[in-house]
């Protein structure tokens, strides 16, 4: 009997700490999906550390926006045409001077640039910032904050949680 409660124990305790390292999201369709916050973005880690550098923006805000956009999928298209790992819309890889928005290294190139060029036309406003990496700086502009838009501010509000999630990680 005492062999059976610690093998009790110890499967609980097991159960309980692959249930701490678990996250999940509701996804657009409506379904649970499970996922650890870290499952697929280490393989990219390292570009986005340095291109974090080169361009003066937080890697865990990169990686945040990298997950909300794509989920680490660097051959994601959007409905709208939008591509790779930061969902750049071509008119903005061609502003930003990518040539293969399919490319990780070049698209996070990229898409870092042009969040930061965001960053600072908003004066570091997170929140705006990223309103108008979603809908585009000038929408921002028009309505002088984050457009009435839900898909928009489903964005803002996933980014910063991925965000929140990935500094507590450092």
């Amino acid at each position: 009997m005492p062999a059976l409660i610690m093998v009790s124990l110890f499967l609980l305790n097991s159960v309980s700490q692959v249930w701490a390292d678990i996250h999940g999201h509701l996804d657009a369709d409506g379904y649970w999906r499970f996922n650890s916050m870290d499952d697929k973005s280490d393989k990219y880690d390292e570009i986005i550390d340095q291109v974090a550098e080169i361009f003066e923006v937080e890697s865990s805000l990169i990686t945040a926006i990298i997950k909300a956009e794509s989920d680490f999928n660097h051959n994601a298209v959007s409905r709208k045409g939008a591509e790779g790992l930061m969902q750049i819309m071509p008119d903005t890889a061609s502003l930003m001077e990518l040539d293969d928005p399919f490319n990780p290294k070049e698209n996070i190139i990229a898409g870092t640039r042009y969040l930061s060029l965001l960053l600072k036309r908003f004066k570091n406003n997170k929140t705006l910032a990223l309103a108008a990496y979603n809908a585009g700086p000038e929408t921002v502009e028009t309505y002088k904050g984050v457009p009435p838009f839900h898909e928009t501010k489903d964005f803002i509000h996933k980014v910063l949680h991925y965000y929140r999630q990935y500094n507590r990680m450092n």
